[in-house]
């Protein structure tokens, strides 16, 4: 087994591994990353200071201070108040439920990760299931939908999600390029969704509803979310931090030598300033660690297997096969999703960005890297385990002890979600292949 091959294959076994032990999967990636380094060393594939020279961390610059003022969103409660504005608006309705939320939470995944999102507002919806005492068809559905929509917000917006990100620290697309090409497709993704779901499954049917129990439980609702209230004290700054980020991402040029991630650095050091202490006590006892470390490891092993040229090989066998470029283009779109529902968005999003590149030499870059995007988010979207997401959500929900009107279990596992799955899976891949091929077709003209 050559170099090249040897190190592939340690990059995907860890990410087989951790994706099958979550409980190690710190250990398995760092562990990873480090045999990759050593390898690379002894075959004179690149020494471990070449590796770390090629890991994205700008990228991660701007992982971090997302990160963080991501938690200074949450300690303004601002999330907790549109999840509980969201709980009145529904009026316990099932079908109102469903659509709310999941527009909830497309919403605040374009300002924030996806895990975060749902923790903030999951844990209101589940109290409000409970309350209503729903089945196990309905509870499938909502909470499925809840997962895409989570994805499709992440994808819109450049800061929503790390696939957005990273396309957004290397510098392959603007930020306006990204938020103006890839927000409509998810809009289109996610009304697509909603309209079969709310057509053709209509997961609420059989439920039975009782006026009195609804009211009683909204009144329920309203009593226990009574007190929260926004800290505009923290919100005013926090947000007025944000906003000059995302003005200085839009309107400061590429040629000005102020990357991404230097006004991502200095809108951190921004709200540091404005709120010190509140700040300091975020990063102290909220910022992911262990999600550094492990997007670290992640890009190391990344990092050598393209010192190792593997990349490069699969890029120019793809462009050399006897098809036309779309069709490269069709078939690259449909391998990063099923390799995305495979390995998750992670992984598949750092190595298929060096095999993109070379599409976008012959096509349309926008077309390519937003395709791409959008590919990652629906392989996201094919099994509860493509996304980080998915596994904490079945966390939650078993340990919210829901149960159905008879006062039987409802559970969220696996084969809970396929079904949501593999029709959004087949809905958002083909939204990200024919806007492609659109994308491409505009570029000729």
């Amino acid at each position: 087994m050559g170099p090249p091959l040897l190190l592939a294959s340690i990059l995907a076994l860890t990410v087989v591994a951790q994706a099958l032990l979550p409980s190690y999967r710190l250990l398995l990636t760092l562990g990873g990353a480090a045999l990759s380094c050593a390898v690379a060393a002894l075959t004179g594939v690149g020494t471990t200071r070449a590796i770390f020279a090629d890991v994205p961390w700008d990228v991660m610059i701007l992982l971090v201070g997302l990160g963080f003022l991501a938690e200074l969103l949450v300690a303004t409660r601002v999330f907790g108040v549109i999840a509980a504005a969201v709980t009145r608006w529904s009026r316990g309705e099932p079908r109102r439920v469903l659509v709310l939320f999941a527009v909830a939470m497309y919403a605040v995944s374009g300002l924030v990760n996806n895990l975060t999102a749902l923790l903030l507002v999951l844990p209101i919806l589940l109290i409000l299931l409970k309350l209503l005492g729903v089945g196990q068809r309905y509870l499938a559905w909502t909470l499925g939908v809840l997962l895409v929509a989570c994805n499709l917000g992440g994808a819109a917006t450049p800061i929503g999600d790390f696939p957005a990100i990273l396309l957004l620290g290397r510098r392959v697309m603007t930020f306006q390029g990204y938020l103006w090409a890839a927000a409509p497709p998810t809009v289109v993704a996610l009304a697509a969704l909603l309209v079969v779901v709310m057509v053709r499954v209509r997961p609420e049917r059989g439920l039975v509803r009782e006026p009195v129990a609804t009211r009683l439980s909204l009144a329920v609702m309203g009593a226990l979310y009574r007190k929260v209230r926004l800290s505009w004290r923290l919100f005013l700054p926090t947000a007025a931090c944000l906003l000059a980020m995302l003005g200085a991402w839009v309107w400061v040029p590429p040629s000005s030598g102020v990357g991404p991630e230097l006004i991502g650095w200095l809108g951190v050091g921004l709200a540091l300033a404005v709120l010190p202490r509140t700040g300091e006590r975020v990063i102290r006892a909220k910022m992911d660690v262990e999600a550094v470390l492990f997007l670290l490891s992640l890009f190391v092993m990344v990092s050598a297997v393209r010192q190792s040229g593997v990349f490069d090989s699969i890029g120019r066998g793809l462009t050399s096969l006897p098809v036309p470029s779309v069709i490269q283009l069709v078939l690259f779109l449909l391998l990063a999703g099923i390799l995305t529902g495979l390995f998750s968005a992670g992984p598949s999003m750092a190595a298929l960005l060096d095999v993109a590149a070379s599409l976008a030499a012959r096509l349309s870059p926008t077309a390519v890297y937003v395709g791409l995007a959008l590919s990652v988010c629906a392989g996201s979207s094919l099994f509860l385990t493509a996304a980080t997401s998915g596994p904490m959500t079945q966390i939650l929900t078993e340990r919210a002890d829901l149960r159905d009107p008879l006062g039987a279990p409802v559970r969220f596992g696996f084969f809970d979600f396929l079904p949501v799955g593999l029709l959004s899976f087949a809905l958002i891949q083909t939204v990200a292949i024919v806007y492609a091929l659109l994308l491409v077709a505009g570029s000729l003209f």
